[in-house]
């Protein structure tokens, strides 16, 4: 119980831990950063660590001349792992899939094939604009590429390209924004709520994308009935 409260201490405060972890060892925060991004992007049950945050707090690290960071190492490393990360769950998403048709509990079936078409569906159609969206937002960006690969969204000319771009935009703008602002006196006197924003931030691409869609399914149900 003490280590995960100690994890968790660790993650929610990273603008105090992190600095204290590259004091005590050095490069190795390059480790730590890469594993921190590869498992919350890979791993479809940890979608609660700090991706957003992390990167703001990493990129405002390597500010300055003797930042003990190094913006574009920082950029390659995290960008290989959240795209790494992403591809993985997609796959475990994809070899699951038609597996998950088999499986039943209480003599039903967990997931009934209609449902599994209308992922697909859903994502031959709308899963570009989701896939790069879903970067930006936490858990939300945990969960898509699994449910991607469930869908069996086309890889090569859809999912890949789109996630590498999406990627690319993620940790682009939050070390940047991160290596521009995180060493501001008032965002480090008000760590909690800027990060707070940022995540809010993050949720309105695709509360957007969401209205607009519900909008749409609106008005395409009004023309039916009349």
């Amino acid at each position: 119980m003490e280590l995960l409260q100690e994890f968790w201490y660790f993650i929610t405060h990273l603008n105090v831990t992190l600095p204290a972890f590259i004091a005590d060892h050095g490069d190795l925060v390059y480790a730590l950063l890469f594993a921190i991004i590869f498992v919350e992007t890979g791993l479809v049950i940890m979608p609660f660590l700090p991706g957003d945050s992390l990167l703001f707090v990493a990129g405002s690290l390597a500010a300055g001349a003797s930042a003990p960071l190094d913006l574009g190492t920082l950029f390659v490393l995290l960008f290989i792992a959240a795209v790494a990360g992403d591809n993985i769950n997609y796959w475990v998403g994809r070899f699951f899939g038609p597996r998950i048709v088999k499986w039943r509990t209480f003599g039903r079936d967990l997931v009934q094939q209609k449902h599994l078409d209308k992922t697909h569906a859903y994502f031959e159609k709308y899963g570009v604009k989701t896939i790069i969206i879903a970067r930006f937002v936490p858990i939300v960006r945990t969960i898509t590429p699994f449910v991607a690969g469930i869908g069996a969204m086309d890889y090569r000319r859809k999912f890949l390209p789109f996630d590498v771009f999406g990627g690319a935009l993620w940790i682009g703008l939050l070390l940047l924004a991160g290596y521009l602002f995180g060493t501001h006196p008032f965002v480090q006197k008000n760590y909690e709520t800027v990060i707070l924003a940022i995540v809010l931030i993050s949720v309105l691409p695709m509360l957007v994308e969401f209205v607009r869609q519900w909008g749409r399914a609106a008005k395409s149900g009004n023309s039916s009935a009349s």
